[in-house]
Order: C-alpha cells, then sequence, then structure tokens
C-alpha cells in the first residue's frame, strides 16, 4: 500500500502540472512579462498565504494540523517586505484581489477553521511547492529584474530558517505518512489537493487574462 504522501502526491500530479505549465507562469518564468505581472502574482499570493498564517495559531494543538503549524515556514512577513520593495511603502492601500485569488483564500479560510485535514492539503501544496518550484521562480525573477539573490523581492522564496530543504520536505512527507486518519478522510484530504491545485490555476489564468503577451 502506498505511504499517504506518495497518494497525495501521484493523485495531485496532473493538477500540479497543470499549474506549473499554465500560462502565466511559462511567459513569466520565460521572461516575457514585466515586473508589474511578478508584483501583481506577488500580491496574490499576499491574500492566500494572509489566510493561511493568521488561522494558524488556532491548530497549532490540533492532533491533525498542529504538526504542520511550523513557524519557519511562514511567508507573510517575508510577502510584506517582497510588496514594499515592488510596490513602494504604501503597497497596502493598493492591495487587491482577483476574484480567483479571493475564492481560493476563502477555501483556505474555511478549512482553517473548521477542518483541519483540508488545512493539511492547502498547506502541502502551498509550502512544498514553495521549497521545490518556488526555486525556479526565485531564480528566474532574480536574472529577469535584476533583484539582489535572495534579496528583497524575492524574499518570499528565501526559507532562512529551513537549512536544508531536501531533508526539510523528506521531514515534511514523514509528518504525512503519520497523520491518523481513517482511509475516507485520506482520499478527502487528497481531493482537497487537488481543489488546491485547481484553485490556484484559476489564479494563474486569471492573471495571464490581464496580463496577456501582446501579438
Amino acid at each position: 500500500m502506498d505511504s499517504f504522501s506518495a497518494l497525495i502526491r501521484t493523485a495531485s500530479h496532473a493538477q500540479h502540472l497543470e499549474a506549473e505549465t499554465s500560462t502565466f507562469m511559462s511567459d513569466l518564468l520565460a521572461g516575457r512579462l514585466g515586473v508589474a505581472a511578478f508584483a501583481r502574482y506577488t500580491e496574490q499570493l499576499w491574500f492566500v498565504y494572509e489566510a493561511l498564517e493568521r488561522g494558524a495559531g488556532r491548530l497549532a494543538a490540533d492532533p491533525v494540523a498542529g504538526p504542520f503549524v511550523r513557524p519557519e515556514l511562514f511567508r507573510l512577513a517575508a510577502l510584506e517586505r517582497d510588496l514594499a520593495h515592488l510596490r513602494g511603502p504604501g503597497w497596502r492601500a493598493g492591495l487587491s484581489a482577483l476574484p480567483a485569488t479571493q475564492g481560493y483564500a476563502a477555501r483556505v479560510r474555511e478549512c482553517a477553521e473548521r477542518w483541519p485535514g483540508g488545512y493539511v492539503a492547502h498547506h502541502y501544496t502551498r509550502y512544498l511547492g514553495d521549497l521545490s518550484g518556488g526555486q525556479i521562480i526565485r531564480d528566474r525573477a532574480e536574472k529577469t529584474w535584476g533583484f539582489a539573490k535572495k534579496g528583497d523581492g524575492v524574499r518570499f522564496y528565501v526559507f532562512e530558517g529551513v537549512a536544508n530543504p531536501a531533508a526539510f520536505k523528506r521531514s515534511y512527507r514523514e509528518l504525512l505518512d503519520a497523520v491518523q486518519v481513517d482511509d475516507l478522510e485520506r482520499q478527502r484530504v487528497v481531493a482537497e489537493c487537488r481543489r488546491a491545485f485547481a484553485l490556484n490555476t484559476a489564479v494563474f489564468r486569471a492573471l495571464g487574462d490581464e496580463f496577456p503577451l501582446s501579438a
């Protein structure tokens, strides 16, 4: 029988690939979009992580979600520093979520408040993605727009509290495998992982509509 972490990874592979290869992300990584598109994407991330991290405290003692509440992963402060760099000190005044982002953040908040297993699904899709593919985004952003290496503008992708990302990801998957839930709940969590990727893809699609490449 596959481990829980392997089950999640396999079952959500197609949705993960769709998110990674979206037109917006492909154009961003290829340097075909300007820094304004990167700033707008960073802004959307703020809403998602605000939902993930503002609700984390109440889950710290939960037997399912509690082990995943790791302060060294928290991204909100880094995002706010990046936005101040990208948009200036008054960045909060212009903060706006796309409708797709509003839907994504609302679902994360709902899980944080009502369903620890669902919170774990969103936690997994976001933070393990940041530690993996997110590093490609950081590298391309530094090269394309001249940000200082691991400096302001890309601090969201810099996990100063995670000394060894590969080891951390292994330990994270071990935490997933140790989650004490029945098979039905595991299937629900897997389905929520798929939903998380779909919600993320919807944000990419909306960003692609807002930043189409000129013909």
